[in-house]
């Protein structure tokens, strides 16, 4: 049998930035990882638009996506969030094979993609990997449910702190590359509501903005004025998936 330390190489240690893939045991992703492929998800670019087939999942490194549901105005509204503790793609396929949405880079970066062929052949052959997918399955619907209570009931204010948190917990930077469309577009409001209620917590000391970034400079004074669905969504996350989606 070859060793992990023979095995591994660069290629693994990038595939492994992915916490769902970095949770694998070693036979099941040294099974998964002659069919990874490293791929670039620039800002803007769009996965998949909603109803299209699924081909691939993708499992992201440092980038960041969002689910959103697009209306027939032409607006968008987040349903879900994927970083580097997701695979997205995976749970629409599990169903009907078609996009529940518009999956779209938010923040910029690298993630490995897998057909969903292998992906499905290893969940049926490999039960460590599939109860590893299907947590993080329970742990992405948890998401989805606050998120679509919290877009309800909860103020623009309050969601705005929970998408500059979420999105930070999601980097590790306090640079967070964020717009001020961007943020719209998650918040699903104009563009110029994002501007009053970021103005609102760059005089309060909060974040500093930049251009085409926002800067946490109190992230106590965020958590304290962010909705509870923030701390619902990574209890729900380090319940399932112990470490994949650290909130600090």
């Amino acid at each position: 049998m070859v060793t992990r330390a023979v095995r591994d190489g660069p290629k693994s240690a990038i595939n492994r930035k992915n916490r769902l893939l970095a949770a694998l045991e070693p036979e099941d992703f040294y099974w998964l990882e002659p069919h990874l492929e490293i791929v670039d998800l620039p800002r803007g670019k769009v996965l998949y638009e909603t109803g299209e087939p699924i081909r691939h999942a993708y499992f992201p490194h440092d980038a960041v996506v969002s689910l959103v549901t697009v209306l027939q105005s032409g607006g968008s509204v987040e349903m879900a969030v994927f970083g580097r503790e997701s695979a997205l793609g995976f749970i629409s396929a599990l169903i009907t094979r078609q996009s529940f949405g518009r999956y779209i880079t938010q923040v910029p970066g690298t993630g490995s993609r897998v057909a969903l062929e292998r992906l499905n052949e290893a969940v049926s052959s490999r039960p460590n990997l599939r109860q590893v997918l299907f947590r993080f399955t329970e742990a992405f619907l948890a998401q989805t449910l606050q998120t679509v209570a919290c877009n309800a009931v909860h103020s623009v204010e309050a969601r705005c702190c929970r998408a500059i948190l979420s999105t930070r917990d999601r980097t590790d930077k306090d640079d967070i590359p964020l717009t001020h469309e961007t943020l719209a577009e998650m918040l699903g409001v104009q563009r110029s509501t994002v501007s009053s209620v970021t103005s609102v917590l760059q005089k309060g000391g909060f974040i500093v903005q930049g251009r085409g970034t926002i800067r946490i400079t109190n992230r106590q004074g965020l958590e304290e004025m962010v909705c509870e669905c923030y701390q619902a969504i990574c209890q729900s996350f380090d319940r399932l998936l112990p470490g994949a989606l650290r909130c600090d």
